[in-house]
């Protein structure tokens, strides 16, 4: 009976969020260990479908650089990097949109419709939907990397009118009609703020925004992580996704957050609890 009396205490808990983000928007970035252990599989499937259920309009935008980096290797191509990014050529996007675009895509939809809910597969390219411009650093050239540069958020509204989730692959389309491979983080922010969605959560392999001391920080204003940026306590990995989180506040999204997908029913625990998980990002 204690049990099932506690059960009802988890639900009560969950109530006043239920309400608060029913009929709201919210991006999910997917990635890291979340996407590859298969239990934290079932469990992610099983979380967005719960959030769909009670009202919420989930959007996934995932990543999948190291099973594209396997596929290379497989296929006699080997990975070159420059300043932590893909040099991806011709040959190199044509293995990317294989991956990302089919495989892992396809999986993900699958994994959520095996589980009851209902999910279409989309990339960056379909109907327009990103417009991306090649990145250009000094003195390197990744080849066919880009960056955002718009997003037309109409058929990603129009997926989830006919009431199915979105599951996007991170590819835009050039003014010059060339594919582009585009950062994952980068893409969900994007979306995040051509949906003006409620909340961007970001999937990664670590606990959150740690201190200097190792020590979790649950909350940080734009100001505090520019402060943090600064002192280089908030380095390498990290940038992209402090990144993402600045773009979705400027595109109006209310609150961001960096959470660890290793831990299961994260999305959940986030969500729907008065403590959550990660480290949040507000604007002010």
């Amino acid at each position: 009976m204690q049990k099932l009396i506690e059960k009802a205490g988890i639900l009560i808990e969950a109530l006043p969020y239920i309400k608060k983000f029913s009929g709201k928007t919210i991006v999910i970035k997917y990635g890291g260990s979340a996407m590859t252990d298969e239990d934290l599989k079932e469990k992610f499937a099983l979380d967005v479908i719960l959030m769909k259920y009670v009202g919420i309009n989930p959007v996934i935008v995932h990543g999948g650089g190291p099973q594209i980096g396997k596929t290379m290797e497989r296929l006699g191509k080997k990975p070159v990097f420059v300043h932590g990014q893909r040099v991806t050529d011709k040959e190199t996007m044509d293995i990317v949109e294989m991956v990302l675009g089919g495989k892992i895509n396809k999986e993900i939809v699958s994994f959520i419709n095996k589980h009851g809910g209902r999910a279409v597969g989309l990339t960056g390219k379909d109907g327009g939907m990103i417009t991306a411009r090649k990145i250009r650093l000094k003195g390197a050239d990744l080849g066919l990397v880009g960056e955002v540069k718009s997003v037309d958020a109409s058929i990603i509204l129009s997926v989830m009118e006919q009431g199915f989730i979105p599951v996007i692959a991170p590819m835009g389309i050039g003014d010059d009609s060339q594919t582009y491979n585009i950062n994952a983080d980068s893409a969900a922010g994007a979306i995040a703020g051509a949906l003006k969605a409620e909340k961007l959560l970001l999937l990664t392999d670590v606990k959150g925004i740690l201190n200097k001391k190792g020590r979790l920080i649950p909350t940080l204003s734009k100001k505090e992580v520019e402060s943090l940026i600064k002192k280089k306590i908030i380095k390498s990995g990290m940038l992209p996704k402090v990144a993402s989180c600045f773009t979705a506040l400027k595109g109006s999204v209310k609150k961001t957050h960096i959470i660890d997908g290793r831990v299961p029913h994260a999305l959940l625990l986030e969500i729907f609890t008065d403590k959550g998980v990660g480290t949040e990002i507000v604007a002010k």
